[in-house]
């Protein structure tokens, strides 16, 4: 029996994928536990349908995230910090303080996780700063570290 896989089991299939399983499995495990739904012809319309509209709104995420990687990378985020000797910092510059920032000056809400920072900012100056928008965009957010 071909049927259409609701969840991923197993061993037996993923999400969306088509396959050819025992009529007796089908029937009484993956039907009654709401795992499958039988492949009939307007059943696999409707997921093809649900496939490109998933497709799409992937595209559209895409386009929206390069969109705000050009906003970005036109953007200096300023920050004041206290000071000592050398330009070193009395603590660091976080993420998460990039990320206020950057909603308060510019209006712009990016989740701290996506600042792609090996370590804390520790010194005075100019900072690159890579921010993981999506999977396949990163933007460079330029970071100004003043003295208070």
């Amino acid at each position: 029996m071909r049927v259409i896989f609701l969840k991923d089991v197993k061993g037996k299939g993923k999400k969306g994928e088509i396959k050819n399983v025992a009529d007796g499995y089908a029937h009484n495990f993956l039907l009654k536990q709401g795992l499958a739904q039988e492949a009939t012809h307007a059943n696999v319309k409707a997921l093809d349908a649900q496939k490109r509209k998933e497709q799409k709104d992937a595209e559209l995420e895409l386009e929206k995230n390069k969109e705000l990687k050009e906003k970005i990378e036109q953007l200096t985020v300023q920050l004041k910090a206290k000071s000592g000797e050398g330009g070193r910092l009395f603590g660091s510059i976080t993420s998460k303080q990039i990320a206020d920032e950057l909603q308060k000056a510019h209006g712009i809400k990016i989740d701290k996780r996506k600042f792609e920072m090996h370590d804390a900012i520790r010194a005075l100056g100019h900072t690159n700063v890579p921010v993981k928008l999506h999977p396949q965009v990163t933007a460079t957010l330029k970071v100004h570290v003043t003295e208070q």
